[in-house]
């Protein structure tokens, strides 16, 4: 990856009487950097940045986020638009290689990912290895993880036709992963991809077939989760991208980085959102309780917190959130819920996060967790298998992140510094003179 980051100035630090000057840079759009690669040679200090929520650890053109102004762009192209005009491998094609793909190219491309979905049949011994009751990201972190012991022909980092391999390979087997996953976990056999349906029918399949009886896929269904899809692919540098890039940063194989990025996405506090948000609505019940919910939510003494509401990055509303909107009223009412008690919920708490004051002045505007949890379990998956589908979805932007790592000649280990705040040099005590 070439760079395309521009000078824009400098900054001059002023530190134990010393006078330092560093470059600033500009990219295409959003705030300016300041380069501080030769900040710790020049004054002898290191920065500090817990979360590293005001440093840029890459330079990279796949995501930009305006979380002012509430955009979210893919490769330039909103959000929305992705999601209302494309769909699942047409957008994948997109954050891996840059440019929307002609039709030729997104033909050889569905090829390519339709060839790969099926999994090594040694690879099933895996799933019996857990326990009937493991949850489904624990078996996801073990099985991805292991993908390298059957794949040797794609584990070459430098080899750019591996690596494109590994791309293919990591796409189209994650659904095979994913839905084998959630069918061990409630004890029905697996259903084997079926190369006649684009993704996320087959994947549809996968999960809600039986052999017992023919299963026929429902198009407004599968649109929806087709925009869920779309809707997680890329998030910019999060803790699960961040992870994928620090993994991938010592030359790990691509198998292993996607296997660190689903065990950082599995945290609550990143991919367990939704399922939080959908507990939550449970326990509220009815929109006559919600004035009690929402009055210790606004009391700081109360642990109640209201999940679904706003955003570390964004502090406008959540673009994802209104094309998650339509797509949940949609399942709805595809599948015959017209008086959803948790959906009756939910939009009167939007409606009053938009209006009232304590909520406006906070910004704690509904964020794509708030609609998504919902429109999950209307298509039949259980709480617990929400973060997997976010993993399936997010595999795509972590790829795609590690493809332009390795590619980026300025890529260097990721070796984050510290203060120390522990004892000083002392000498060892033996045992019995302490």
């Amino acid at each position: 990856m070439d760079s395309k980051m521009k000078p824009a100035g400098s900054m001059t630090v002023t530190y134990d009487g010393k006078s330092s000057e560093f470059p600033v840079f500009e990219g295409a759009d959003g705030p300016r950097v300041v380069d501080i690669r030769s900040f710790y040679k020049e004054t002898g200090a290191f920065t500090f940045d817990p979360g590293f929520t005001s440093t840029a650890s890459c330079e990279s053109q796949i995501t930009f986020i305006d979380g002012d102004e509430g955009v979210l762009l893919y490769r330039g192209i909103p959000i929305d638009d992705l999601a209302d005009n494309s769909d699942f491998l047409e957008v994948a094609y997109l954050l891996i290689h840059g440019e929307l793909p002609k039709a030729n190219e997104l033909e050889r491309f569905d090829h390519a990912i339709t060839n790969h979905t099926m999994v090594h049949e040694q690879l099933k011994n895996f799933y019996s290895g857990f326990r009937r009751d493991a949850h489904p990201m624990a078996i996801m972190v073990g099985v991805v993880g292991a993908l390298s012991a059957f794949y040797h022909d794609s584990t070459d980092i430098n080899d750019p036709k591996q690596r494109t391999i590994a791309i293919h390979r990591m796409i189209a087997k994650m659904p095979t992963i994913a839905a084998m996953a959630y069918k061990y976990s409630i004890g029905q056999p697996f259903v084997f991809p079926s190369n006649n349906l684009d993704y996320t029918s087959n994947f549809m399949r996968m999960c809600f077939a039986v052999p017992a009886e023919d299963y026929e896929v429902n198009p407004t269904l599968c649109d929806a989760l087709d925009k869920i899809f779309i809707l997680h692919m890329d998030h910019e540098q999060n803790a699960s991208t961040s992870t994928v890039r620090l993994a991938g940063s010592s030359g790990a194989n691509p198998f292993a980085c996607i296997a660190a990025g689903i065990a950082s996405l599995w945290g609550p506090a990143h991919g367990g959102a939704n399922e939080a948000a959908l507990n939550m609505l449970a326990e509220i019940g009815s929109v006559d309780r919600i004035p009690e919910f929402v009055t210790r939510a606004k009391d700081k003494n109360d642990p109640f917190r209201l999940m679904g509401f706003g955003h570390r990055v964004y502090k406008n509303y959540d673009p994802r959130a209104k094309v998650m909107q339509k797509a949940c009223h949609e399942v709805l009412d595809a599948i015959g819920i017209k008086n959803d008690p948790l959906l009756e919920v939910a939009m009167e708490l939007e409606k009053i996060a938009l209006e009232d004051e304590y909520f406006v002045q906070k910004k704690l505007y509904p964020n794509i967790d708030f609609y998504s949890g919902i429109t999950l379990k209307a298509l039949g998956f259980p709480t617990e298998m929400f973060t997997v589908l976010f993993a399936l979805a997010r595999t795509v932007g972590w790829i795609a992140q590690w493809s332009e790592m390795i590619e980026d000649p300025g890529q260097k280990i990721g070796r984050p510094r510290q203060i120390y705040t522990g004892a000083t040099k002392r000498e060892y005590v033996p045992c019995g003179d302490r």
